[in-house]
This record gives C-alpha cells, sequence and structure tokens, in this order.
C-alpha cells in the first residue's frame, strides 16, 4: 500500500494521493469540453447568436490547449514543476470564474482560450512529475492509474454537466470548473512538492525545442502517425461540438437526456480501449490501428448516408455516433504508441507536437459543422467523414512499408514511458 504523505523532491514512488491529483490535473480536457456541452443550444438562444458561433467556445479552448503544451512543458523545464503548475491552476481557476459572468459570447470566447492554455498546464506537467519521481516499470504502472480516471472523465462529465445545466443552467458548469481547480489547487499546494531539481533543469530549453521540433517534425512516419491521430481526433471533435445541436434540437432530446446518451457513447471509448489493450499483445499496435481508423471511415460514411438521405434517424443517429466512439479506442493509444516509437530521441518533444496538431487540427474542424445553422446535421456528417478519410490517407500513405516489431516495441515501452513528458527530452 501506498502512503498518501506528501511527496518531496527526489521521491522515487508518488504517494496515492499525489496520482489522484495528476489524474485530475490530466483530465482537464474532458471536464472543461464535454461539462457545457449541453449548454450549447442555451447559450446560443441566450447570446442572440449561432451555432457556428457558439462553437467557437470550444474551438478557442482547443487553440490554447494546444499552444499551452508546447509553452509551458518549456518553462516547467527551466523553471521546475511546481511553480508553473500553480500558475496555471490559479490562471485557469480565474477564467473558469470569468466565463461564468461572460456578458457577451465575444467574452467568452477569449476567456475560453486563456482557460484553455492554462488548464495546458496540468496536461504537460501531470506526466512530467511522474517522469521525474518514477522510472521504468514502475511509471508505466503509474500512468496506468492515471488513465483509469482519464477515461472515467469523459463518461462522468457530460452526465455531471447536464444536470447542473438543468437545475441551474449553463453559467452554473463554469463556476463548477472552478470549484474542480480550487480542489486541484489545494491538493497541488499540499501535495505536489517540486519534483524538477535545480541541478536537472534546462535553461536553454526553447532553443533546444526548436532543433528537436525539426528532426521529429521531418520524420515521415512519425508525422503519419501524428497525422492519423490528429485527423481522427478532428473527425472526434466534429462529433462533439456538433452533438448537442444534432441530439437535442434535431433529434429533440433534453439537456439530461442528452448528457446520458453523450456520455453513454463516451463509455465505448472505455470499451474499446480495454479490448484494444487485450489484443495489442497478439496483433501488435499497427494491425489495430489500420483495423480502428478503417472502421471510422465506414462508420462516418454511414453516418454521412444518414444525415443526408436518411433523414437523421434519432436511434441511427445514436448508434452510429456510440460506434463512431468506438474505433476512437483502437486508434488514439495505438497512433500515439507508434508515433512516439519513430522519435524515441525526442520522446518529449514529439509528445508536444503530437498534442498540438490533435488539438489544434480538433479547433479547425469544430466550428466548421456550425456552417450551416443548428438545425441541420449535413455538416456534421461530412466532417466526420472527410477527417477520417484524411486519417486513413495519413496512415497508407506516410507510414506504408513500416511493419514495426512488437517485440522491440515491449522491450522499450519503459523507456518510452519515462521519456514522454514536458519537453524532457528537448534538450537531450
Amino acid at each position: 500500500m501506498m502512503r498518501i504523505r506528501t511527496a518531496a523532491p527526489g521521491t522515487t514512488t508518488p504517494t496515492l494521493a499525489l496520482i489522484i491529483l495528476l489524474a485530475l490535473l490530466n483530465a482537464v480536457t474532458p471536464f472543461s469540453v464535454d461539462m457545457y456541452m449541453s449548454a450549447f443550444p442555451a447559450m446560443a438562444v441566450e447570446f442572440g447568436t449561432s451555432a457556428s458561433v457558439v462553437q467557437l467556445t470550444l474551438t478557442t479552448f482547443l487553440i490554447g490547449l494546444a499552444t499551452g503544451q508546447l509553452f509551458i512543458g518549456q518553462l516547467s523545464d527551466r523553471l521546475g514543476r511546481r511553480g508553473p503548475l500553480l500558475v496555471g491552476i490559479v490562471a485557469c481557476l480565474v477564467a473558469s470564474l470569468l466565463c461564468a459572468v461572460s456578458p457577451s459570447i465575444e467574452v467568452l470566447i477569449m476567456l475560453r482560450f486563456v482557460q484553455g492554455f492554462a488548464g495546458a498546464a496540468g496536461i504537460v506537467i501531470a506526466r512530467a512529475i511522474i517522469s521525474d519521481r518514477s522510472k521504468g516499470s514502475q511509471a508505466a504502472k503509474l500512468y496506468s492509474v492515471m488513465m483509469v480516471i482519464g477515461v472515467l472523465a469523459p463518461i462522468l462529465a457530460p452526465v455531471l454537466g447536464g444536470q447542473v445545466v438543468a437545475g441551474f443552467g449553463w453559467r452554473a458548469v463554469f463556476l463548477a470548473l472552478a470549484g474542480l481547480n480550487l480542489v486541484m489547487l489545494l491538493g497541488a499546494l499540499f501535495m505536489a512538492g517540486e519534483s524538477l531539481p535545480p541541478e536537472a533543469r534546462r535553461p536553454a530549453g526553447l532553443k533546444a525545442f526548436a532543433g528537436s521540433a525539426a528532426s521529429v517534425l521531418t520524420n515521415r512516419r512519425f508525422m503519419g502517425y501524428t497525422l492519423t491521430l490528429s485527423c481522427s481526433g478532428a473527425a472526434m471533435f466534429s462529433y462533439i461540438s456538433a452533438s448537442p445541436f444534432v441530439l437535442q434540437n434535431i433529434i429533440g432530446l433534453s439537456p439530461r437526456a442528452f448528457s446520458f446518451t453523450f456520455g453513454g457513447c463516451a463509455l465505448a471509448v472505455a470499451v474499446s480501449g480495454v479490448i484494444s489493450a487485450r489484443l495489442v499483445g497478439r496483433f501488435g499496435p499497427r494491425k489495430l490501428l489500420l483495423g480502428g481508423v478503417s472502421a471510422m471511415v465506414v462508420v462516418a460514411a454511414l453516418m454521412l448516408l444518414n444525415v443526408t438521405v436518411g433523414g437523421v434517424v434519432p436511434a441511427v443517429t445514436v448508434a452510429l455516433m456510440a460506434c463512431f466512439m468506438g474505433t476512437v479506442g483502437f486508434t488514439f493509444a495505438n497512433a500515439t504508441t507508434l508515433a512516439i516509437g519513430e522519435v524515441r530521441h525526442a520522446a518529449g518533444t514529439g509528445s508536444a507536437v503530437i498534442g498540438f496538431l490533435q488539438y489544434g487540427l480538433g479547433a479547425v474542424a469544430s466550428p466548421l459543422v456550425g456552417l450551416a445553422g443548428e438545425h441541420s446535421a449535413v455538416p456534421m456528417g461530412v466532417a466526420m467523414f472527410t477527417c477520417a478519410a484524411l486519417a486513413a490517407t495519413a496512415l497508407l500513405v506516410l507510414t506504408r512499408g513500416h511493419i514495426p516489431s512488437y517485440d522491440d516495441e515491449l522491450a522499450d515501452l519503459d523507456a518510452d514511458l519515462t521519456a514522454v513528458s514536458a519537453g524532457e527530452s528537448t534538450a537531450r
């Protein structure tokens, strides 16, 4: 049993309480995105604006999250983990409070960027702290604990958010997020000691990052797997951004019913992720990735037919949404594993580039699904199919001829896990 105590610099095994805290920090995206999804139609009515404008609140959050991962990771390499983490949590807390009292949609859009940029601190520094404090198989176990909460968050967040919106209105969601940030802040103050001693810091992080980034961006197979992941993510964010309008305004679900439906679809990710984890030792990540992307293209094509020819049949639409999310469990983890495996010499930089492109393309795709208004599901179907097709193209064209040895991947797994941190490898 791990004792719950304050972690100190040099500790090799983080405490259980610290692991729970880091998992919460790492789950900032599903909480900040999924909790307010059911409020999109109500926000459009209150601000007197269109669906595509409301969806910009998601776009700017994702842009902030993407850019924040690049900058905050490097900052934590230079200044240590604790300071940037605390500043990031405080900034995210303040931004959440200001979102709750936003007088206009324009102000809310800007504040969501700040919230995303600050929230990126939790994602990159949580991974870095684990890497600082543990190595090898121990790190792998700790990442697994974090993944458990990471899987639960997108299931619980829409359900909790739907109840808050139905009972107290959309502004209360941001008050709830501020409360969650307060819990994270108190946890960080009392449990997250500095994990990166001064002698291990890298004052030339930004310059080293530029050189390291050039090496990963010119790696064809890395870019192939990364674009596969990012385009798949763009397809997913197209669904996420459009689903509140499709399920509530077109199909007619209430905010509460939407939250349970959305959470049920998110459960498909958890189930497929477990299946993928059990099969990867037998088939290897590339075969599972090929299968996942192929299934994603097929499901997205069926969704496109449903919204253009079928007339958005409720049961079919929800079933296809769940099946689509089920393909994500086979796509994201395996694409990430294969991408990082191509740049083991610069895994930290590779992780930052993956995060930037994944959320960056998601930010581009999200507002496009609202261009035809809040009563049309056609843009969602077009965006999902287009992005899924681009993911398949990147996988087949840029990674052609790549037959990874899974035995080698297993042998190097511990090294990869400890290398993927907030810019940990940028100075190597």
